[in-house]
């Protein structure tokens, strides 16, 4: 009777590690490499992958080697905190990252909050989000690909956004990743005008009240943001400060209403639903690559380098004589590229206008 040929032993972790490697552009490796080996390959082909959470994670720790954020803004409600940074990096549009602390608010619910699009439209926080759709979803990982229209004033197109989102979980702290896709299956138009540069992801997590009473009963948001607006940085960062307050603080108002519809147990969306769809993970048991290891984060980011270029070449060729809603309307009209926020919109036109919080 012929001999059966004796197993191959299992291999070390080295080894391990070395083969998915191979594989494995994300440089996020859980300990377990051999047995998810397969299933993180067939991750990596989805819309938001592993690469982007270790971008994401790197962004939270302060660790993914960008230059230093400024402090823009420090703004108190009584049941909520709100500051903001800024910093310009090398190429790319200026990026933003911010703290919202709520009180008296769960992580599972804000992260289901702002997932949630059928919310956003039916109580109008988000009064810019005109159309949603869902163009792909995987149920096992929570994946989605996302159609947005977004309306702006009448001077300006509206935009298109495609997005590719996901959500890892770690304890209670949720890891939400956004950001714009390819996706030439659906077509481009000229109205509205796509935006194709578009990264917004937030990190959700407990921490203690300033109630002084030692529980986690508060929530933050740490939201780090950057896409093509089109326009000028230097409009768009102004724009950005004059109007980012007034935006924001409208958040609060409708997160309240979103909690007292989930106590009184209003039905849950599918959006929310799929918010609840995550991937959970250990940071302790992540295999971080070497400083020198930059493929997940510039893969990740979107740094935007050549769009980089061409806004800048274009703010130099505006004449200086532009003038409030004249140097709007034009960055709006002129500039196809991505989105011109409404705080960059009422923004600027105040600052140029000199209406309150001139200097």
């Amino acid at each position: 009777m012929a001999q059966l040929p004796a197993a191959a032993p299992p291999p070390d972790r080295a080894t391990a590690t070395a083969v998915v490697s191979r594989n494995e552009a994300a440089a996020v490796v859980p300990r377990t490499v051999v047995a998810h080996a397969a299933a993180e390959d067939e991750q990596q082909q989805l819309a938001v992958n592993t690469g982007d959470l270790l971008h994401l994670w790197r962004l939270v720790d302060e660790k993914d080697g960008g230059p230093s954020w400024i402090h823009m803004m420090d703004r108190t409600l009584p049941t909520m905190r709100y500051q903001a940074w800024r910093r310009d990096p090398p190429s790319g549009p200026p990026q933003y990252r911010s703290s919202t602390i709520f009180e008296d608010a769960s992580p599972e619910v804000v992260r289901d909050f702002f997932w949630d699009d059928e919310f956003r439209m039916k109580n109008s926080w988000d009064d810019m989000l005109l159309q949603h759709e869902t163009l792909e979803e995987c149920t096992e990982t929570g994946t989605m690909v996302v159609r947005w229209v977004r309306k702006f004033p009448f001077f300006c197109s509206d935009r298109e956004y495609i997005i590719g989102r996901r959500i890892w979980a770690s304890g209670k702290t949720f890891y939400c990743v956004t950001k714009g896709v390819p996706r030439p299956s659906v077509p481009r138009q000229n109205k509205p005008r796509r935006v194709d540069l578009y990264y917004s992801s937030w990190c959700i997590r407990p921490v203690e009240s300033r109630k002084g009473d030692g529980a986690m009963s508060a929530c933050e948001v740490l939201l780090f943001h950057h896409e093509d607006m089109g326009i000028p940085w230097e409009i768009a960062k102004l724009g950005v400060r004059q109007g980012m307050w007034g935006c924001v603080k409208r958040i609060e108002p409708g997160l309240r209403a979103y909690q007292v519809g989930r106590t009184a147990g209003e039905a849950v969306s599918k959006c929310a639903a799929m918010a609840q769809v995550t991937t959970r993970f250990s940071a302790d048991e992540l295999v971080i690559a070497g400083p020198g290891n930059t493929e997940a984060s510039s893969s990740s980011s979107g740094d935007g380098a050549e769009v980089g270029k061409v806004t800048k070449h274009w703010a130099n060729s505006i004449p200086k004589v532009l003038m409030v809603g004249g140097a709007v309307a034009l960055a709006c009209c002129t500039f196809d590229g991505g989105l011109l926020t409404k705080a960059v919109i009422f923004g600027t036109a105040r600052r140029f206008a000199g209406g309150p919080g001139r200097r």
